[in-house]
């Protein structure tokens, strides 16, 4: 693993490095993005660049120096062993008073590079009670606060599950803690819109422009009627779901399996520095 904070590549990434007042870890005032590395090159880096400036304007931060966030990609990737890997890239309120209001600090910027595992063809999905708020002022933002899903993935694995999806205050069907959901009814591949609340995957969108499928929002119970279920994310990139609150479904299913090939043949198309 390899860490650069504010320009500093750290000689021990796993030592303190960011004040224990900024406004990140106080208050869990900041962005982030995940994005896979295959063979040592960062994938779809661009289009997660955009999206964290997306996430830190509509949480009012300010804009994001995103030479120097490439800089920090470049700077954890390369001189590592990355056949598969992870570059988590946070940026926070910066230093700030003890409290919800911020300082008058530059924000702080870090880029962490590590080795992931890959993904397992399939998973498990429970449903939790707790509504996602389409209307609330994060709503769509990859935010650093997290609280809300780790409670949810705690339920769901209790349950004998490996993620967490949420209904919204409508009762459509919203998102996975870290993952957007896809569902087959009646031989069509569907999807929640952004509307529901969920996040703008960058994976669910590149699903959508490479193999198609329709944006719709349903109740969360249509997926009892959905003959296969995966998820889409950054790590998972095209997971079946095998079980979803006790109901078996075929994973990975015909359509789901015609997507993870269409991924796999279009995804070097985006790997680069």
């Amino acid at each position: 693993m390899r860490a650069w904070i504010d320009g500093d590549l750290l000689s021990d990434p796993t030592g303190p490095a960011v004040p224990v007042v900024d406004h990140g870890f106080t208050v869990g005032d900041g962005v982030f993005e995940a994005i896979k590395v295959v063979d040592g090159l960062p994938f779809a880096l661009e289009r997660h660049l955009a999206r964290l400036q997306r996430s830190a304007a509509g949480l009012g931060l300010p804009e994001v120096d995103l030479d120097a966030v490439r800089r920090g990609v470049r700077a954890t990737v390369e001189g590592q062993d990355l056949p598969l890997g992870r570059v988590r890239i946070t940026v926070t309120g910066g230093p700030a008073p003890l409290g919800s209001g911020r300082g008058d600090h530059p924000p702080t910027i870090v880029v962490v590079a590590a080795p992931m595992d890959p993904a397992a063809p399939t998973t498990t999905v429970a449903t939790v009670p707790w509504p996602r708020n389409e209307r609330g002022a994060t709503a769509g933002l990859k935010t650093t606060s997290y609280a809300e899903n780790v409670i949810a993935l705690a339920e769901a694995k209790r349950r004998g599950a490996t993620e967490a999806v949420f209904a919204n205050l409508q009762g459509h069907l919203c998102e996975g803690t870290g993952s957007n959901v896809f569902y087959v009814v009646d031989g069509e591949l569907r999807t929640p819109t952004l509307a529901s609340g969920c996040l703008a995957g960058v994976t669910r969108a590149l699903i959508l422009e490479w193999y198609g499928g329709r944006e719709v929002d349903e109740p969360l119970e249509v997926v009892a009627a959905a003959s296969e279920i995966f998820l889409a994310s950054t790590t998972r990139d095209v997971q079946g779901v095998s079980r979803w609150d006790g109901v078996e479904l075929e994973a990975p299913g015909p359509v789901t399996r015609d997507a993870l090939a269409t991924w796999r043949r279009r995804e070097p198309e985006l790997l680069g520095l």
